[in-house]
């Protein structure tokens, strides 16, 4: 009988360990297609999708200190300071910790602000997502500055 128990708490164990493997990789696909989703409205200046996404207390740091919270972007997606004609990642990596996840990825922006300004650059940036009763929201993003030529 003990032998019998045995086996069915390892086998348990091991089901419990395949289930939080899987967890871990469903968070993974889930936060990547968000990240991507979130890119996509940024380039489409959809405020609508971004707002969905974004914590309420959402902070960005951008590679020369400056601050954004989550109005700054939104104020500035529905004015469309910016253009863009480039909006895209590469180089994706997620890693998660429990409710946590961190995206860091190369970012090609490129485009034209309000004033008529143009860029092209590209740059890295580490974004975390965490897991809340209403999904997984973005609450911080950080950004290098732009990587030389």
């Amino acid at each position: 009988m003990r032998f019998l128990l045995g086996l069915a708490i390892a086998a348990a164990a091991v089901s419990l360990g395949r289930a939080a493997s899987d967890t871990v990789a469903d968070a993974k696909q889930t936060v990547s297609a968000l990240d991507t989703e979130y890119q996509a409205a940024v380039k489409r200046n959809d405020a609508a999708t971004m707002d969905r996404i974004l914590a309420d207390d959402f902070v960005l740091v951008v590679g020369s200190g400056k601050v954004y919270t989550k109005a700054d972007l939104l104020k500035s997606t529905r004015e469309q300071d910016v253009t863009y004609e480039h909006q895209e990642d590469t180089q994706q990596t997620v890693r998660v910790w429990g409710n946590t996840a961190v995206i860091t990825a190369l970012l090609w922006e490129k485009g034209k602000a309000k004033d008529g300004s143009s860029f092209d650059k590209k740059l890295w940036f580490s974004d975390t997502y965490v897991k809340t009763a209403k999904g997984w929201k973005y609450v911080f993003g950080q950004a290098s500055l732009a990587l030389p030529k």
